[in-house]
């Protein structure tokens, strides 16, 4: 069932990015969520479309550089044509390296180097569209986020229940994997007890009672939870106060198995018992069962 938006019944969101970031993905979202919905419209016609009839529905219009009349300036130039009905920029963006490891997943050609390689046509595309990514109202990183983390986020950004509530989501992480692309805040689980030392525990995670049981034995440990429970309490409203959507709070400690899992999930308790909308990531658990299901499919 179509949910609609929010806004008006004119509501305009123009969707672009670079290639490979997730835009197709984007506009078959939105197409759920109510809108009327284009993709790979030529800018020329862009106007024309928006101010020939009324709109009696939202409209999400995917512009981007495989179209032949398209360049930066000429989508900004649409932007002020169209100002009196206030279009919204929707900027699907993605790493670099991630972008690289789609194109050779997929083995496609990118539009801007079809005779070279891709990393070329990224990093020539990724030059070419910064000015329209400095000006986007909305910036959705998905380098890593899923086709259901994407649509969880467009979800919160664009479907229709009044003012949404702010979305939190709290990811546990491995720092020897690196910091999570997107994160807002971060807080380092470290200094607490590592279950890993303890041989009955090293092959668990936060998930089991047990290893729970051991890091909150910690002496630290209560202070430190309600410090952070008491912190994260004061700055959300402020957050949604602001008209942010969706927040990142990222926990993390030496593998992701243990500490910060614990930690993410009492948050996440904690925090639901506020009324707080909260999902949860667990990426290094996650990056786990994934290798698993693939060994055992012969993947």
């Amino acid at each position: 069932m179509s949910i609609a938006p929010t806004k008006a019944s004119h509501r305009v969101v123009f969707v672009t990015g670079p290639s490979g970031a997730g835009r197709s993905s984007a506009i078959k979202v939105l197409e759920d969520l109510g809108f009327e919905t284009i993709d790979n419209l030529p800018l020329r016609w862009v106007v024309p479309l928006l101010t020939g009839q009324k709109l009696t529905r939202p409209i999400a219009l995917c512009l981007d550089t495989r179209n032949r009349d398209f360049t930066p300036q000429a989508l900004l130039d649409v932007l002020d044509n169209l100002r009196h009905l206030d279009p919204e920029l929707l900027y699907l963006d993605c790493a670099r390296f991630v972008l690289q490891r789609r194109y050779s997943e997929t083995r496609r050609r990118h539009p801007l180097a079809p005779q070279e390689s891709a990393i070329v046509g990224i990093d020539r595309e990724g030059d070419l569209l910064q000015p329209i990514r400095d000006r986007s109202d909305t910036l959705i990183d998905t380098s890593e986020l899923s086709v259901h983390g994407l649509r969880e986020r467009l979800e919160h950004q664009f479907a229709a229940h009044g003012k949404m509530p702010l979305a939190v989501t709290l990811t546990s992480f491995s720092y020897k994997r690196g910091l999570p692309q997107g994160a807002d805040i971060v807080h380092d689980c470290r200094f607490l007890k590592n279950p890993y030392w303890d041989e009955d525990l090293r092959g668990a995670t936060g998930l089991d009672a047990a290893v729970g049981r051991y890091i909150s034995s910690d002496e630290s440990f209560d202070q430190f939870f309600e410090t952070l429970l008491n912190f994260t309490l004061f700055l959300l409203p402020s957050y949604q106060k602001e008209g942010k959507a969706h927040l990142c709070i990222a926990l993390g400690c030496t593998g992701g198995q243990h500490r910060s899992v614990y930690v993410t999930e009492k948050l996440s308790q904690a925090l639901a018992e506020h009324n707080w909308q909260v999902a949860i990531r667990h990426r290094e658990l996650d990056r786990i069962n994934h290798s698993e299901s693939q060994a055992q499919k012969g993947l």
